[in-house]
């Protein structure tokens, strides 16, 4: 699955979020590290919102950009 992450450096590294994803953000000092600690997060963000669903039917859909 593709998200898109909006990616800002500052002074101490590197923010990144996603914005189809309310509240899902990381960091990290090198890009690289920050996108490797979003991929984490979107991950750990995911796996809540099932637990939370539980007894909702999931379906998975492809949405093309």
């Amino acid at each position: 699955m593709k998200y898109r992450v909006a990616l800002q450096e500052s002074e101490e590294g590197f923010s990144v979020w996603v914005p189809g994803l309310p509240g899902c953000a990381s960091q990290g000092t090198t890009e690289e590290e920050a996108l490797a600690n979003i991929a984490e997060a979107v991950r750990e963000y995911l796996d809540v919102a099932v637990e939370n669903a539980a007894g909702m039917v999931i379906r998975e859909i492809e949405v093309a950009v």
